[in-house]
């Protein structure tokens, strides 16, 4: 166990939360979890922190990983028993696109937003000479970089022979590189052809953008506030710009670990879940951020991490059903394999987000909580540019906006939706 201990405050407006009635059978109390050092990863370590593994019979250890494949290989071959995954990496594993084929599910969502695309100062300098236009005073305050400005620097690589941008994500199946192309592509930037696209663990991406290997990369924080506070590199654009309200992490394990251990995980899902809720409370961020710095989690300044949660709802870790694994989510990510050629059109892909996204888990842990859950597993994406109500099985839930980039709205009941089509346009298919 960890040596930070904190008293554990019930979140304001979470006192829906039903007080431990004693812990039923558990299948197996001493469960293994992997991490990646990144704040999104708080709600497995701040469980931990504040007691609640305990608290719902379990002894959990804690394992921090260097990278994706990691916590993917050890899941696959039981070295882990859960972990902190990337949306679509159980859904690659289950599609057995990936190198392991192992199926996968995800019990509950983690976290929404929180990624960000930090570009070189030296890329950032080319962006100034071939499209003034849209950067200095012509890029307002907080406002995402028009990837029109980034499109006349390839352009301009392309006319002098240079080679291509290269821009870095942290996995092949994850939410970086989706959104990452989805960006570029809202510019007219085709992420195949135009661009070179490769992969570097998170903890590795400021020592990549500082040494020139990459020109820029996509990933979670905080490792773009790191590259900001150093002055190595500028953030040109947020997820929350590119799709607001996007799913980042999810609580994950192998199919058959769930179907053997059902109360553990329900157990797991629950003391997570609340330890997001405790997240949420803004009096608690910086207590947050000062126990995340330590060498044992983050390593990183504890300035840097505070400066990161600070940022109006860039870090939802509870609020807004943000734990719910909506299966219009793992449709999404399902359609953007699709799009970018990571995995040809199968007919059973709505059985397969099904199988994979078990909003069925989560309602049993909500359940047991008093949480609310909604009435529906699936919702139009992207419909929403303002907050909204959401109905749920208990009093209604205040949701944020779910917009993209480019306008789309992804409606999992079609076939096709406006993302498919402006791929198309983009191909000149």
């Amino acid at each position: 166990m960890t040596s930070h201990t904190v008293a554990f405050r019930r979140p304001l407006g979470a006192s829906f939360f039903l007080e431990s009635r004693g812990v039923g059978h558990i299948e197996r109390p001493r469960v293994t979890v992997g991490f990646i050092p990144l704040i999104d990863c708080a709600p497995l370590l701040f469980a931990e922190v504040l007691g609640l593994y305990e608290r719902h019979g379990l002894d959990v250890e804690l394992r921090r990983e260097v990278s994706w494949s990691n916590i993917r290989d050890k899941l696959a071959v039981g070295l882990l028993d859960a972990a902190h995954m990337l949306s679509p990496m159980p859904l690659a594993t289950t599609l057995g696109i990936d190198s392991v084929n192992v199926p996968m599910i995800a019990a509950m969502t983690l976290h929404l937003n929180g990624n960000s695309i930090t570009l070189s100062n030296g890329l950032w300098r080319e962006i100034e000479e071939a499209a003034p236009a849209f950067v200095g005073d012509n890029l307002p305050a907080g406002a995402p970089l028009d990837v029109r400005a980034l499109a006349a620097v390839v352009a301009r690589r392309a006319r002098e022979g240079r080679p291509p941008i290269t821009l870095a994500s942290v996995f092949t199946y994850s939410s970086h590189n989706h959104l990452l192309r989805l960006w570029l592509a809202s510019g007219g930037i085709d992420p195949d052809r135009d661009v070179r696209l490769t992969v570097v663990p998170p903890p590795h991406m400021v020592a990549h953008l500082s040494g020139g290997t990459i020109d820029g990369y996509c990933v979670g924080e905080p490792w773009n506030q790191q590259s900001a506070s150093l002055g190595i590199g500028r953030i040109a654009a947020s997820s929350r710009q590119i799709w607001d309200s996007m799913p980042e992490k999810m609580l994950g394990t192998t199919e058959a670990w769930a179907q053997r251990n059902p109360k553990t995980l329900i157990a797991l899902v629950k003391a997570i879940t609340e330890a997001g809720a405790w997240l949420d409370e803004p009096a608690n961020r910086p207590e947050a951020a000062r126990i995340l710095a330590t060498p044992r989690f983050l390593n990183v300044p504890a300035d840097v991490i505070a400066r990161s949660l600070s940022l109006p709802d860039f870090h939802i870790f509870h609020r807004q059903l943000a734990n719910f694994p909506w299966r219009s989510h793992a449709d999404w990510y399902l359609s953007q394999m699709v799009r970018w050629g990571q995995v040809a059109p199968r007919a059973d892909m709505r059985a397969v987000a099904d199988r994979v996204f078990r909003s069925d888990i989560y309602r049993a842990a909500a359940s047991e909580l008093g949480l609310p859950c909604p009435l529906i597993d699936r919702k139009i994406e992207g419909a929403h540019p303002d907050p909204w109500i959401l109905p749920t099985n208990g009093a209604p839930v205040a949701m944020g906006p779910d917009s993209f980039l480019d306008g789309s709205v992804f409606d999992p009941s079609k076939e096709t939706s406006t993302t498919f089509k402006q791929q198309e346009s983009l191909h000149g298919k």
